[in-house]
């Protein structure tokens, strides 16, 4: 499966979303990948209404997976264990943007990039994604400039 958009974004659907990137992509459908979301009633309902009336779902991995999102479907998922999974079920974008991570209670982080908080786990989650072939960019804005992710991290020592 290849084609689909795919973004890591812990804020998931927002104006940088529906507005900025589906208009430059030209995506016709969001799909909100993670667990845990996917199991929230209240998400269920909100997401689909802040994606100003892009079709939207919200999925579990497996479900994002079945549904083979391709050619004008952007995936937003919540955090980088979510794309790898995709990426081991099969899933092969031309690039993972990670765009907006805000930082989490819990565990030390360190800002990667203005809006990018990463831990300890969550930058082998994406070295993992990196290994497996994956190349990963930050980019907040269509506009800006798209930084190569593992580089930032290596210079973070992360």
């Amino acid at each position: 499966m290849t084609g689909a958009h795919v973004r890591i974004d812990n804020r998931l659907i927002h104006g940088q979303v529906t507005v900025a990137w589906t208009r430059r992509l030209g995506v016709r459908r969001l799909i909100v990948c993670n667990d845990e979301v996917a199991a929230d009633d209240l998400q269920l309902i909100l997401l689909p209404q802040a994606a100003r009336g892009l079709p939207t779902d919200v999925l579990p991995v497996a479900a994002t997976l079945a549904a083979e999102p391709g050619a004008g479907v952007m995936v937003v998922a919540k955090h980088p264990e979510d794309v790898f999974r995709l990426v081991d079920g099969g899933l092969r974008p031309e690039v993972v943007n990670v765009g907006n991570v805000a930082p989490r209670p819990g565990p030390a982080y360190t800002m990667v990039t203005r809006s990018v908080a990463v831990t300890a786990d969550e930058a082998d989650a994406y070295r993992k994604l990196a290994a497996a072939g994956v190349p990963l960019v930050t980019q907040l804005l269509p506009q800006d400039k798209p930084a190569d992710f593992v580089t930032l991290l290596d210079r973070k020592g992360l």
